[in-house]
């Protein structure tokens, strides 16, 4: 079994139990944010053992998938480049247009270095407008500088 065919057997569970992110986390962490069991279900990180076995219990996983989902995965699997998807290249073009004015205005403010994506954490939120609801994503990484040997 692969990690991949793991991913596929979480999408189907959730999609046919008509399960949410939101109700998949809270029965599977009380203390690791959604972000990362969403990105640990879809392969981008790993949940701990006891969190493996009540996201295996509830989307139905055999014992091998719950192993494989305590697994460090190969992170960064976007596949094509660009992304085709429109939401996902959407944060591509961001990068594309604002990543060096982030990098400018990140090493101004602290140095020579760069944004943690280890030492990360995310929050995404719907804001209410008017004009269409607005997503509003937080995101904090420790500040890591380059060391000068």
């Amino acid at each position: 079994m692969t990690r991949e065919e793991v991913t596929e057997m979480v999408l189907s569970a959730k999609r046919l139990k008509g399960l949410t992110w939101k109700q998949i986390h809270e029965r599977v962490s009380v203390s690791t944010s959604p972000v990362v069991v969403t990105a640990a279900l879809l392969g981008q990180m790993r949940l701990e053992p006891g969190e493996a076995a009540r996201a295996a219990e509830m989307l139905d996983l055999p014992k091998e998938a719950e192993i494989l989902l305590t697994e460090i995965p190969y992170r960064g699997s976007l596949g094509e480049i660009p992304p085709t998807d429109p939401l996902i290249y959407r944060f591509y073009e961001l990068v594309m247009v604002y990543g060096t004015t982030w990098k400018e205005l990140i090493q101004e403010e602290f140095g020579d270095g760069i944004m943690s994506a280890i030492d990360f954490d995310m929050t995404l939120e719907r804001q209410p407008d008017q004009k269409g609801d607005r997503v509003k994503l937080a995101m904090s990484g420790k500040f890591l500088g380059y060391k000068r040997y």
